[in-house]
């Protein structure tokens, strides 16, 4: 479908990643991409305020980015927390602000699973397993893990691991050593980034949108911003929601999350 040339071509598309990327996430954010393609925005503020998520997920939503580039100018804002996965989703942008305060930075992989084998021992519980290999049940709640499997798990996250810091340094354009020497876990603020050279520039959501503008070659005080959200329910809409159940949503977004996301690898700050 062609979709009007006036409508589209001379407004900037804008997509918001908050919360921890997941699933629905990537479903969102890939269909909002899609959308920019077919109505031929010519810029995209991406402003991303997440401590990352599921590996995934986050690869794709980059690779998604990448090649939404060649069609589209892409400038990325960090807001208040921009880390792990949301840094990984940031390297899809051509250029990336954030400010002075942003957290960002934990580039690195965690696994975390739960052992619950001394609970069960003292509620008289045991579990019956059968299996086809020795590490079938890798991660299983009611044991510890072994040596061999600390190992196994060991290599999957270096992998990914690696993963990410290439990545980081092709996007920036550093040497993958010099990725290595703070891609350690820590975190650190915008204008540490800016001397890593993790961004480009310091300053607000404003200001990058302001940067994209000029990059499409549109009037940075004329050029209006079209926020591509998911469609909600006609009676959500109507009603909206309080402070309160909305907070109460996303306290169950995030049991949601950790309950789904045990005994996977993680692009993620974990204070």
């Amino acid at each position: 479908m062609i979709w009007p040339f006036n409508k589209f071509r001379k407004q900037i598309a804008r997509i918001e990643i908050t919360g921890a990327i997941a699933g629905s996430t990537r479903k969102r954010v890939l269909e909002a991409l899609k959308t920019i393609e077919e109505k031929r925005f010519p810029a995209l503020l991406l402003r991303i305020d997440s401590p990352g998520g599921t590996v995934g997920d986050s690869q794709e939503i980059y690779s998604a980015l990448k090649r939404l580039r060649e069609k589209t100018k892409i400038v990325a804002s960090f807001g208040n927390i921009s880390a792990s996965g949301g840094v990984y989703i940031g390297m899809g942008a051509e250029h990336i602000m954030a400010n002075p305060g942003t957290i960002t930075g934990s580039i690195g992989v965690i696994l975390r699973g739960n052992n619950i084998e001394r609970l069960l021992e003292k509620v008289g519980i045991s579990f019956k397993v059968i299996k086809s290999g020795p590490y079938k049940d890798i991660l299983a709640f009611d044991r510890e893990l072994t040596d061999q499997e600390k190992d196994i798990l060991q290599q999957m996250i270096d992998t990914s691991y690696q993963q990410f810091v290439q990545t980081v340094a092709e996007a920036r354009n550093l040497a993958v050593e010099t990725v290595r020497s703070f891609a350690d876990g820590r975190i650190f603020t915008g204008q540490q980034a800016l001397e890593l050279g993790v961004i480009d520039r310091l300053g607000t959501e404003e200001d990058a949108r302001r940067w994209a503008a000029e990059l499409a070659g549109l009037d940075p005080e004329k050029t209006p911003v079209f926020t591509i959200e998911e469609r909600k329910p006609l009676l959500s809409r109507l009603m909206g929601k309080s402070q309160i159940t909305s907070s109460l949503s996303a306290g169950t977004d995030w049991i949601e999350f950790e309950l789904s996301t045990s005994g996977q690898p993680l692009w993620m700050y974990r204070p």
